[in-house]
């Protein structure tokens, strides 16, 4: 679905003032009319978003969470904000930031509109990366502002975020009446807009999750394995070689590949899966496989020929014969 097809029909005249009233983002004589926030789950982003948006000028007035540590990361980065139910926060608010778990999102949504606690007008903003707009559709029925802002960043809960904000790029999708409101919000927060079409959101999401958060399993599994051969400080012996793996993919994508796949040096493989089989349960497993998607990836680029890779794939798939 499309964020400026008829979805929203309905809505298309009431977003227009609205969308007028913030113009260029990136000018500084367009900032938003100081809003009410709220925030509905105080994880590690609802916080410092909410955070975020009180140094640009705005006021958190109402906050929701349940657990204890919840409600500390409240009370540290937004101090003195009510800690409320999300009916009372949503009660409070022009602006309510919808900061829970992707799977929680919906049943939320849907059950705030059924209750009757969302008011016309009002801008319903979620930060789920997976999710586009289509998820706020029973709170735009009632009359609710979708947007979905999604930060590309990650975070700790504490006040370090609030730095992180600084240039980090956010997922937008919004109908697109109010666009320009939604990238406005995002560079108050200090972020930079990235325009995400609807129907992309869930691929969008997959890149980001693939790349981050398998990063820090490969990362950790190395330090192991260092740790193993001892290494009294793997991070420091890892530091400065992963900063310039990840520096030369981001600026050469598959030009960058090195080390023993992408030289077809089956011999040295078939001796690092030997010795992974001696010390570890599970990161052969990672291994291989990260090891065939290289292979593939460096046959597709010309950096080793056919024959090279079906050595290397004969190699790894041993385990299966």
């Amino acid at each position: 679905m499309s964020t400026s097809d008829s979805a929203f029909p309905d809505e298309s005249a009431a977003f227009a003032p609205l969308a007028d009233g913030f113009g260029d983002p990136a000018d500084p004589g367009n900032r938003p009319a100081r809003l009410a926030v709220g925030v509905v789950g105080t994880g590690r982003v609802g916080p410092a978003l909410g955070a975020a948006l009180q140094l640009a000028g705005h006021k958190v007035v109402a906050a929701s969470g349940v657990s204890a540590a919840s409600r500390r990361r409240a009370e540290t980065l937004l101090p003195g904000v009510r800690i409320v139910s999300p009916p009372q926060v949503l009660a409070a608010a022009d602006l309510v930031l919808l900061t829970v778990p992707d799977d929680a999102l919906a049943d939320l949504v849907a059950g705030l509109a059924s209750t009757g606690a969302v008011r016309p007008g009002q801008l319903l903003v979620h930060t789920s990366g997976a999710h586009g707009v289509a998820v706020l559709e029973p709170a735009t029925r009632a009359g609710a502002l979708p947007l979905a802002l999604h930060p590309a960043m990650t975070f700790t809960g504490t006040s370090v975020d609030l730095a992180r904000l600084a240039g980090c790029p956010f997922g937008v999708t919004a109908p697109e009446e109010l666009r320009p409101v939604a990238e406005a919000l995002v560079v108050e927060m200090g972020g930079e807009p990235e325009w995400v079409p609807e129907g992309v959101r869930a691929i969008y999401h997959t890149a980001l999750a693939h790349g981050a958060n398998h990063l820090v399993t490969l990362v950790a599994q190395a330090l192991e394995l260092l740790r193993t051969a001892g290494v009294a400080e793997p991070g420091r012996m890892l530091g400065p070689l992963l900063g310039a793996a990840l520096d030369n993919s981001l600026r050469s994508g598959d030009a960058a590949l090195t080390g023993p796949v992408a030289r077809g040096d089956t011999g040295t493989v078939r001796r690092h899966l030997a010795q992974l089989s001696t010390v570890s349960p599970d990161i052969p497993a990672a291994y291989r496989a990260m090891a065939r998607a290289t292979a593939q990836r460096a046959l597709a680029h010309g950096t080793i020929d056919e024959a090279s890779a079906a050595s290397l794939l004969d190699v790894l798939n041993e385990e299966n014969q």
